[in-house]
């Protein structure tokens, strides 16, 4: 006989995510993620980023179901009903996992601290003030681009492939690909730089250039440092999540869709 799992049940503050909160709790119970089979997340995509940060390190299977405005990291929310086939315990049961590996972001800034930070999305370094941001870029230890002068430049992951990275013009990365994008932010020179693809295991290391009078953040999914110095970006050797989606709508066929989208 099948143990029926326990779900911890997290919810962003909207009314309608917080509303199906109080329904599922009431329904399936709540338990402490740490005590947890399964973490569902009620909410959005940034609520989803949210709850990879704040309790991903438990390594729990997460569940999302969209109560948002954006998406694309959940499922879509239905009515917890058995007799329409649309139970949370066999939706659950059914769905496929994708794994996500983060890259690691540690800044160094100008007050000599130093901050790491993950990011399951993407890192992007942005110009501070109105005047363009001046970096070098090394790849594992090798300097590739002397002076990158633009708005910002971005490290993306598969899975953030299709968020920031692809508005600005970066190529979407299918999942498992083993590969992460390199993205220039309005590049003014090289002009016609475009970025690169590299393998996943690269230490990407940015230099700023001059870092007083042309100032840069560094942010990591939503965590942002100020007047950064250097900031060195690698994939994560050792932390992983598993997200689960519905068979029907997995993330590897969202990532590949959005590729045919005319």
């Amino acid at each position: 006989m099948t143990q029926t799992p326990r779900i911890a049940f997290l919810a962003s503050p909207t009314d309608g995510a917080q509303g199906a909160l109080t329904q599922l709790v009431e329904r399936h119970g709540q338990v402490d993620p740490a005590d947890a089979d399964v973490i569902c997340a009620l909410g959005g995509d940034g609520f989803m980023l949210q709850t990879l940060h704040r309790h991903g390190s438990l390594g729990k299977p997460v569940y999302g179901m969209k109560l948002g405005a954006v998406g694309f990291l959940m499922n879509h929310y239905r009515e917890d009903d058995p007799q329409a086939g649309h139970a949370l315990l066999e939706r659950i049961a059914n769905a496929e996992p994708a794994v996500l590996r983060p890259l690691e972001m540690i800044a160094a800034t100008e007050s000599g601290t130093s901050v790491g930070s993950l990011a399951y999305n993407e890192v992007s370094l942005l110009r501070q003030t109105r005047q363009a941001a001046h970096m070098q870029i090394d790849l594992n230890g090798q300097t590739r681009l002397d002076e990158l002068v633009c708005d910002g430049v971005m490290v993306a992951t598969p899975a953030g492939s299709t968020a920031y990275n692809f508005s600005a013009h970066g190529p979407i990365l299918p999942l498992g690909s083993s590969v992460i994008a390199l993205t220039p932010i309005a590049a003014f020179r090289p002009r016609r730089w475009r970025g690169a693809l590299l393998k996943a295991d690269t230490e990407v290391r940015f230099r700023i250039l001059d870092p007083y009078k042309r100032p840069v953040s560094a942010t990591a999914d939503s965590h942002e440092v100020r007047d950064v110095v250097e900031v060195t970006i690698r994939e994560s050797r050792d932390r992983t999540v598993t997200l689960l989606f519905d068979p029907e709508h997995n993330l590897e066929e969202r990532i590949l869709s959005e590729q045919f989208v005319v």
